[in-house]
């Protein structure tokens, strides 16, 4: 007679249960070889080790199967390679935008009627200035101030003549946050799919590379991605009015780019360099439709990004040096105040006829140039939330590539590239008033002090263009300004007498100062007094909390929106509503949080 299939049960998974099923298969099956369940037997240790053995596996079984889904997902590392894997990109840095005002004092002609124009020069982008709070800003793009709109005052005149002297030029100019550098690193023999790690995690972008040869590699969204669009300057602008033209280029020298937290890497492909391509530029129809011998084309998907049809993901460098210039953030967070970035730091100025003019001119021409911001310089935001990564990504992921509803918009607004700035808190919604059901998008952004402030011009333009990759055609989109509602909060609580009164009271405005300074409110949020009620009521010695007042800040510090919040209280005092344009916050916490005992 065959023994009989022993029984195994799956469902023990901790140590208590797995012990449990081990006894009970162990009376089962070996009566008469083992019958000493002692808890001081040898046995026993034998059960318990295996228990162990088995409640530490199921522990990790279960760790790693939470890790591999998002959802579930702790570990920081873990998110970001799911993050991945959606499609979103992880920059642990944006950059600040804004403009700034310039200003060089120039010779004036012969006639003293105005500067001389072969000392107008053009400031060249990379230049950099510096703020009060050390961050550095680099120019974004050349500033001409021979320019016919550019705004030109007298600086000085002659005491005895009365004939100007000297004028003072004023325009207006592009920063970004962040300073260029470069690092030159070595490349050894050919390596399939070449890694090249910058050991910087304080790279906003990569600029160039180069190497040794003068091959110059390409930052693409993908290795698949052989082709680019560069700018071509183009002849007719003063009739046509286009000042460029696109044009495909193949890139067969590119490459990627990999964010963490401490690192940024760049990924090439496992081309070799027989597999370069002499075309300096090509043309879509002769690469998309191939005909080969036959007389007739096969229907094929147009992928702009793909044309000339290889199969390597780009020639990958080998046996030389790589030149890798980028921009570095700043160690701080480089959001500017107003009329803090007044500092010129490296400037590379051009002058355009530089045999009729003096080197000791263009010296005090140079040295003449002042620079000022009117407005505040912002958008950069440190994403270190675990929970944003993971919210960004999912909601970036459903979008798929375009924005149809308002949680696609909102996605797409938090996944611009951090080189563009970032927007911190934004709402979306349906214009009921609009004829064309237009799309309001509030947004605001932070300051140097992590306050929220007005995002800039920039930054806004910024993200109007960002959007207008992924919107529907028929959708109209107004970005527009949240009104910022500074507020305090007054308390007062009941204490034990068991307790020290001064010690619950700090508590209480600690907790209260921690509430309301780790989670910025979103756009549109109603301020809960029934969520500061149980917040006080929850710490120990506190017997009741017998009144919380909301009162508004505003002037001096504070934001000067002026709103009725007594108006917008509901019936039962639980909530203070929120307008869908206002944004409420406690700027000032340890100030602004007040409370007694009674």
């Amino acid at each position: 007679m065959n023994k009989k299939s022993p029984v195994v049960r799956y469902t023990a998974r901790e140590f208590n249960s797995i012990k449990n099923e081990l006894v009970e298969y162990s009376k089962r099956y070996y009566p008469e070889t083992y019958s000493d369940f002692n808890k001081a037997s040898f046995g026993s240790l034998v059960l318990d080790t295996v228990s162990y053995v088995g409640d530490v596996l199921s522990f990790y079984l279960d760790y790693q199967f939470n890790e591999s889904m998002i959802n579930t997902a702790v570990e920081f590392d873990n998110i970001l390679k799911i993050s991945k894997q959606l499609g979103y990109k992880y920059s642990p840095k944006s950059t600040a935008y804004g403009f700034v005002t310039l200003y060089v004092s120039v010779p004036a002609d012969s006639s003293g009627l105005g500067p001389d124009t072969n000392y107008l020069p053009i400031l060249r982008k990379g230049s950099t200035f510096g703020s009060s709070g050390g961050q550095l800003f680099t120019l974004f793009q050349d500033v001409d101030f021979s320019q016919s709109t550019n705004e030109i005052v007298v600086a000085q005149v002659d005491n005895t003549t009365g004939v100007p002297t000297s004028y003072a030029v004023k325009t207006v100019g592009i920063v970004q946050s962040g300073f260029y550098t470069q690092k030159q690193i070595q490349i050894g023999e050919y390596e399939r799919f070449k890694k090249v790690d910058l050991d910087d995690n304080n790279v906003l972008e990569i600029i160039s590379v180069f190497d040794t040869q003068g091959n110059e590699y390409f930052e693409v969204e993908n290795l698949s991605q052989d082709v680019i669009y560069r700018q071509i300057s183009n002849n007719n602008f003063i009739s046509d009015g286009v000042a460029s033209i696109l044009k495909p280029f193949p890139v067969p020298r590119r490459f990627t780019v990999d964010r963490t937290r401490t690192t940024t890497t760049l990924q090439f492909g496992y081309g070799s360099e027989n597999s370069d391509t002499n075309a300096n530029s090509i043309e879509p129809a002769e690469n998309v439709i191939q005909l080969h011998s036959r007389n007739y084309y096969t229907d094929v998907s147009f992928d702009p990004t793909n044309l000339i049809k290889t199969d390597k993901f780009g020639i990958a460098p080998s046996n030389t040096f790589l030149t890798i210039t980028y921009r570095k953030a700043n160690p701080n967070i480089s959001n500017a105040s107003a009329g803090t970035v007044t500092q010129p730091k490296s400037l590379v100025l051009k002058f355009n006829n530089l045999d009729v003019t003096s080197q000791s001119l263009r010296n005090a021409v140079q040295g003449s140039l002042e620079v000022n911001n009117e407005e505040p310089l912002n958008g950069e935001i440190r994403l270190d939330e675990v929970e944003e990564i993971r919210n960004n990504a999912i909601n970036f992921y459903a979008t798929q590539n375009r924005a149809v509803s308002l949680l696609d918009y909102q996605a797409i607004i938090y996944a611009m590239p951090s080189t563009f700035g970032k927007i911190k808190k934004c709402f979306i919604t349906q214009d009921q008033n609009s004829f064309k059901r237009n799309i309001n998008i509030y947004v605001i952004s932070i300051d140097n002090l992590s306050n929220l402030t007005t995002a800039n011009s920039i930054l806004k333009s910024n993200l109007k263009t960002w959007i207008s990759r992924y919107k529907m055609i028929n959708d109209t989109i107004d970005i527009l300004d949240a009104r910022i509602v500074n507020f305090g909060i007054d308390f007062n609580i009941t204490v034990d007498s068991a307790y020290d009164r001064t010690e619950i009271l700090n508590k209480a405005l600690l907790q209260l100062q921690l509430l309301f300074t780790n989670t910025k409110m979103e756009i549109g949020e109603s301020i809960s007094i029934a969520n500061i009620y149980n917040t006080l009521n929850k710490i120990n010695g506190v017997i009741d909390t017998t009144k919380v007042t909301v009162n508004q800040k505003f002037g001096g510090v504070y934001s000067s929106n002026v709103i009725d919040l007594n108006s917008l209280a509901t019936f039962d005092g639980k909530y203070i509503n929120c307008p869908k344009n206002v944004v409420y916050e406690v700027k000032y916490p340890s100030l602004d949080i007040k409370g007694t005992v009674s």
